[in-house]
């Protein structure tokens, strides 16, 4: 399938849609979006000077969807890449899952796989809304907010009452999921207590290898939240989350099969009272920790233990924010301290890092049409520089409905536990990798022992790993008035000193040693696209599109030093600047089209979503280490997913309809499609 979009097009679609519109709505039927994410305050979303994105509980509920990654995937601009492990991380503004920070209620999870946090361990059952900050974030979250922020915002109990929620869902798979959300509140005193089961018993793509490609599972979540009004100006949160979940765990290994399992437990605990000195100053205490473990075993045919592995993490962050307002302006300040520990199989024992930050943020309104928002965040690490990271950003209303928005920022993502303290030798193929701060040491020894032959000259690890650091850089537009919204933004993101493996060694028996070092650095660019048209009450239709480059700078200066070439029959053949595609797993295009149409009369809503990812690479074919146009690609592909939702008496809601309605599968190159699933639903509301 052949599909291609410019820019150039959807700016003139958005010209042609500004120029056929006509007033149809009063402007009091149109309900403020406010937002916090974006500037740790209440805003209003048209006014924020920063790209963002809001997703609702009731666009979720329609969806049909269970959990927080198959949300996000539906979303413009995010992509869910699979990483080895099979977890799923979200791709945005051609970044690295390592680059997003996901959070709950404001503080972040931990539990990374490679960099790639596991979304699929998030329900969506208790959400009242996801705000997506796209660009650079570090300003106000410090490290892995290099490329953006992901919060998730639970459900909350705002009038004295006691409801609640019961649904079960099941789809193909043998998939089951069971939710119970209860929200209660007097004077006082209130508590949301939610509880989800969810399991599978995954998919096969490849009849001809007895391994799935997701195994048998189960999990549950509990997340109790209770909430006391010490008086109208003092108020208090203490907040629980625990997840379990257990995976059987297959392998097979010169033909041999393992079996055993992986359990992972996951606990999130914060304490937060909210304090109202007077009408200006606002401030918030914190203290948060979580703990997140995953440990993992495969034994023999003959029920010998032959492999098991292990994961354990700590953050604890206690942190004071106060906000001060001054006439219409906002001053924020915040003040934390992260202690972070890390214990996992191939690490010589547990390690720590402690570092503390202070951040600063005014939101000043000079004039009724212009907002400019400026601050910064300061880290101070023990494993790293410290880290200075800027941001300023501008909203200027032309009219009351249509607004220009541009901002900068500094990101940074710090080098993980990983990168620094990793230890393994790989028993089969005999190669090893080292984490920069112990890599030193461990090649001494190894050379001792006779496994080293000898090492790369001019490789030392005298100065510590740097942080990843990038320039972001965007610009676009929000119109909204009767029954049209539209939202426009270009993006620049420059990083530099990408940590990246390399070779700094050769062993003895031939294989390699390698270790992380800063050696390169990227670039993305592109436009993002969203509008949304109601046609009428009944009807809505929204269109999102994304166009993206994201390219190695490195690669592109070699092409002026000197020529990549590719194999053919008769030898090799020069290729030109322009044949550089780009990154891995980048599509240049992807775009979605989503359709609600509502029958009052029968109570009933159809959801019907569309989604087009373009082409993209995963590895070189042709054997000059980059992507061009010559190697062989995934095509494009388009995906459609559809929900039916009818209430019956307001009490119950029936459910049903079928992701990947259309049953595309391309189990040879892409392994996180599982075909057709069909599901059903029902849901009391009391």
């Amino acid at each position: 399938m052949k599909f291609k979009i410019t820019p150039f097009i959807s700016l003139f679609f958005c010209s042609a849609v500004f120029g056929q519109m006509k007033d149809s709505i009063a402007a009091d039927e149109i309900l403020a979006e406010v937002v916090v994410t974006g500037t740790r305050t209440e805003r209003v979303l048209s006014s924020l000077p920063l790209p963002m994105t809001i997703i609702t509980s009731d666009a979720i509920v329609k969806s049909g969807v269970t959990r927080l990654s198959e949300i996000l995937n539906e979303q413009t601009g995010i992509i869910l890449i699979p990483d080895e492990s099979g977890f799923e991380g979200i791709q945005m503004q051609g970044l690295d899952a390592a680059y997003t920070m996901i959070m709950i209620d404001g503080v972040p999870l931990v539990g990374r796989s490679s960099g790639v946090l596991d979304l699929s361990r998030v329900s969506v059952g208790n959400i009242e809304r996801i705000e997506i900050v796209k660009g650079a974030s570090s300003a106000l979250y410090g490290s892995e907010a290099m490329g953006g922020v992901i919060n998730v915002i639970t459900k909350r109990p705002q009038k004295d009452l006691f409801s609640g929620s019961l649904s079960y869902r099941y789809a193909s798979f043998n998939t089951n999921d069971a939710n119970v959300n209860l929200l209660w509140k007097k004077k006082k005193f209130a508590a949301n207590v939610f509880a989800n089961y969810n399991s599978s018993d995954g998919y096969d793509l490849d009849k001809s290898s007895w391994l799935k490609n997701i195994e048998k599972y189960h999990n549950n979540t509990i997340q109790p939240k209770l909430y006391y009004d010490f008086s109208e100006n003092l108020k208090l949160i203490v907040s629980n989350r625990f997840y379990n979940q257990k995976i059987d765990n297959k392998a097979v290994i010169e033909t041999k099969q393992y079996l055993g399992d992986a359990t992972e437990k996951e606990w999130n605990s914060q304490i937060k009272l909210e304090h109202n000195w007077n009408s200006k100053i606002y401030s918030e205490y914190e203290f948060y920790v979580t703990n997140y473990k995953n440990n993992a075993f495969l034994n023999d045919e003959n029920s010998v233990l032959f492999e098991e592995s292990y994961y354990n993490q700590w953050l604890l962050r206690p942190e004071v924010r106060t906000t001060f307002s001054i006439k219409a302006n906002k001053l924020t300040t915040g003040i934390g301290f992260n202690h972070e520990t890390l214990d996992r199989t191939y690490f010589d024992g547990n390690v720590v890092f402690n570092s503390q930050y202070v951040f600063v943020q005014y939101d000043y309104n000079p004039t009724e049409k212009l907002n400019i928002l400026a601050g910064f965040r300061y880290d101070n690490h023990s494993e790293y520089a410290s880290q200075f990271s800027p941001k300023l950003a501008a909203n200027y209303k032309i009219t009351a409905d249509f607004s220009l928005k541009a901002s900068v920022g500094y990101g940074y993502k710090a080098p993980d536990f990983r990168q620094l303290y990793f230890d393994f030798m790989n028993p089969q193929v005999g190669y090893t990798v080292l984490g920069y701060n112990v890599a030193e040491d461990r090649l001494k020894e190894l050379d001792n022992q006779g496994q080293i032959a000898n090492r790369i000259s001019g490789i030392n690890f005298n100065n510590p790993l740097k942080a990843e650091s990038a320039i972001n850089f965007n610009l676009g537009t929000f119109y909204k008035r009767n029954k049209f919204r539209l939202d426009v933004n270009a993006f620049y993101n420059s990083i530099s000193n990408l940590i990246d493996t390399q070779v700094v060694a050769v062993k003895s028996n031939g294989q390699n040693v390698f270790s992380y070092t800063n050696i390169s650095e990227i670039f993305t660019y592109g436009l993002e696209y969203n509008s949304t048209y109601n046609f009428s009450k009944e009807f809505t239709v929204s269109l999102g599109y994304q166009y993206l480059i994201a390219k190695d700078k490195s690669v592109v200066d070699d092409f002026e030093e000197h020529k990549f070439v590719r194999s053919s029959g008769s030898g090799t053949i020069a290729i030109k600047k322009s044949d550089y595609f780009g990154l891995f797993n980048r599509s240049k295009h992807t775009a979605n089209v989503k359709f609600l149409y509502r029958i009052p009369r029968m109570k009933t809503d159809i959801n019907l979503r569309v989604f087009y990812r373009g082409k993209y690479g995963m590895f070189d074919t042709n054997g000059n280490s980059i992507m061009d146009k010559y190697d062989k690609f995934i095509d494009g592909y388009v995906l459609t997913n559809l929900s039916i939702s009818k209430q019956i008496q307001d009490k119950f809601m029936l459910q049903a309809g079928a992701n990947n309605v259309f049953d595309f599968t391309n189990p040879d190159q892409i392994n996180n499609l599982a075909g057709r699933q069909i599901f059903a639903r029902i849901q009391y509301n009391f």
